[in-house]
């Protein structure tokens, strides 16, 4: 299995550090970026919002750059995907719709995201999974 920092402003779980390293598996280059998808999720009628996450390998060794949850925003069947949600680990920032702040402050926020999406992926098995090298 491959090895992934922990060394994280966030407590992100050994659970969901080793579900990421499972997919390094068939990673081609030392960048990677998986997206998660539920093939339901519109505008119009909701569902899961996708996810992105990057790694990149530093040395023997993968590090999170960030976790990106999107949502659609918009009104009047004038609808976009936005961040709504964005854990920049590199950049040690946290971003929503609402603020802009250091990542640490999001930390209660982070908890609640982590468990829900383990949830949608590992337990509902909602997302489509595709990985970018």
């Amino acid at each position: 299995m491959h090895n992934i920092n922990k060394d994280l402003p966030l407590s992100v779980s050994d659970t969901l550090l080793e579900s990421f390293a499972l997919l390094l598996n068939d990673a081609k280059s030392n960048q990677v970026t998986i997206n998660f998808r539920d093939p339901d999720y519109s505008a119009g009628a909701g569902g899961f919002h996708p996810v992105e996450v990057m790694l990149e390998k530093r040395g023997c060794e993968w590090h999170l750059c960030y976790i990106t949850d999107f949502c659609y925003v918009g009104a009047g069947g004038q609808y976009e995907l936005a961040k709504e949600l964005d854990f920049d680990f590199q950049a040690g920032m946290f971003q929503s719709l609402f603020c802009y702040e250091p990542i640490e402050k999001a930390r209660d926020m982070y908890q609640v995201w982590e468990n829900n999406f383990l949830s949608y992926w590992k337990g509902m098995e909602v997302f489509e999974v595709m990985i970018s090298n």
